[in-house]
Order: C-alpha cells, then structure tokens, then sequence
C-alpha cells in the first residue's frame, strides 16, 4: 500500500541515507524542519524486509478535525519525516 506514493528519487539514495543517520538535525533543518533541542530524533533505515512508519506529530490546533480536513494538511513530507504538518502548500 503506498500511503505517499512515490518516494522521491533523492530519499532513496545512499548519500541521503547515510547523511540523515549521522547528521539528523542538520537535514531536517535544511527542509525547514525546526525542532526543539529536547526533541529526541531517532533514525532507522529501513530494508526490503522492514519498513517504518513515521507517525508526524500532530499539532494542538489540528486535534479533533476530521480524516477529511487532515488529508488537506498531511502531506508526503510529513509521512516521510521531512516537513511538518500544517495548510496544504
């Protein structure tokens, strides 16, 4: 099932891959991703057996809408841990 259709081609490459695990905040940031020093950010890469699923935090002002009005604020960034949730761009 592909939640976010198509990765894109940069998230599967090797340079990405490695970067993201020894450098986390430093990537992120580089999306415009800022997070709290205190936030604690784990990094696994997944294989052809095994994949993760990122569960994107969901912010207070968003709680309580429907799957409906979520769809229009989670996007394939979000799904794939590079961008936060917020109104669709």
């Amino acid at each position: 099932m592909a939640i976010t259709r198509h990765s894109p081609t940069w998230y599967k490459s090797d340079e990405y891959r490695s970067r993201v695990v020894r450098e986390p905040r430093k990537c992120l940031s580089e999306f415009g991703v800022k997070l709290p020093e205190n936030t604690n950010i784990r990094v696994w890469d997944s294989t052809a057996e095994i994949r993760y699923l990122v569960l994107p935090m969901l912010p207070d002002a968003f709680k309580g809408f429907s799957e409906q009005e979520l769809v229009g604020i989670v996007s394939r960034d979000a799904m794939i841990g590079t961008g936060l949730i917020g109104p669709a761009k």
